[in-house]
């Protein structure tokens, strides 16, 4: 396993931003490096300790997504990347630092919308189809399950929020309020298609993928661009295909494992009220944590 990255400390390019995980750099005013750190958070809070090799894991299940549903593979719309080396951009000293989890991709105008598309009940979804019989506006069936795979998939997008506060689900309505009707439709349009070419694939490789999210921007001739990271355990729920059983909660290869932890974990003797700072996670969690991860990619790419 790698030396575990937390924080990446590059002097070379200026500081953009730091996310939950990933650290972006400004290349130029066109291009951004991404840097996927190994932080992981649950409950919008970033845990004290990193995942060994996290970062460099999710960087390349995202460059897997790319090729297959990029220009490279379904071609299904255009991607970010912009096919230089990473370790292009940075001094000599500094290239063991992002070597293997980084991104160089093109600086866009990022849109304020999360594009989560479900395709089987899971999570909040399932919380409010008991109480609405719908999700995010959208109507769904009488006598679904927890678990239940959807007769379609359906997209219940969230506006994005600043960090720290929680991601707000709202209504594709609310959605062609904020950015206009001809790109909210566009947007719902193009992550149904990515998801259900997706879900595919992992079938293929006995992995479902119950739910995921996309992010998008705009290029400079207004051109809707996928960005960000894709498809991986992070922003979407991944299950083994063979022990799917409608009604239960599927063993999942993301951080559900850590977030079960934390349910039960206690902070100077209380139980944690999912605000800074979090408990510290034992050795097992981290390697447990760690474990699920790795055989999501190991299922996907071999």
């Amino acid at each position: 396993m790698t030396t575990a990255l937390h924080t990446s400390a590059l002097t070379s390019l200026p500081l953009l931003a730091r996310g939950k995980v990933r650290d972006n750099y400004a290349v130029g005013d066109d291009r951004i490096l991404m840097v996927a750190s190994d932080r992981i958070s649950a409950f919008d809070v970033i845990m004290g300790e990193p995942i060994p090799g996290k970062g460099e894991l999710l960087t390349r299940l995202s460059l897997f997504w790319f090729d297959q549903l990029g220009p490279k593979g379904l071609n299904i719309c255009p991607i970010h990347l912009t096919g230089d080396a990473p370790e292009s951009v940075v001094s000599a000293q500094e290239v063991a630092q992002i070597k293997g989890r980084s991104m160089l991709v093109q600086r866009l105008k990022p849109i304020p919308v999360e594009a989560v598309v479900r395709g089987y009940l899971a999570g909040s979804g399932w919380k409010e189809y008991q109480e609405s019989r719908s999700v995010c506006g959208v109507l769904l069936p009488d006598g679904l399950q927890n678990a239940s795979k959807l007769p379609e998939p359906i997209y219940t997008p969230a506006a994005k929020a600043a960090m720290g506060e929680h991601d707000e689900n709202i209504t594709f309505e609310r959605t062609v309020e904020m950015i206009g009707p001809g790109l909210a439709a566009q947007i719902r349009d193009v992550s149904i298609a990515l998801y259900k070419a997706a879900a595919a694939i992992a079938l293929q490789k006995g992995i479902i993928i119950a739910d995921t999210k996309f992010e998008f921007g705009l290029d400079k001739a207004g051109k809707l661009v996928l960005m960000d990271e894709v498809l991986t355990p992070d922003s979407s729920r991944y299950w083994p295909a063979e022990s799917y059983t409608v009604g239960e909660n599927p063993p999942s290869y993301d951080k559900q494992f850590l977030r079960d932890w934390l349910e039960t974990a206690q902070v100077g003797g209380k139980p944690w009220d999912k605000t800074p700072p979090a408990p510290r996670l034992p050795r097992e969690v981290i390697e447990k944590t760690a474990a699920k991860y790795q055989e999501a990619l190991t299922r996907l790419m071999g």
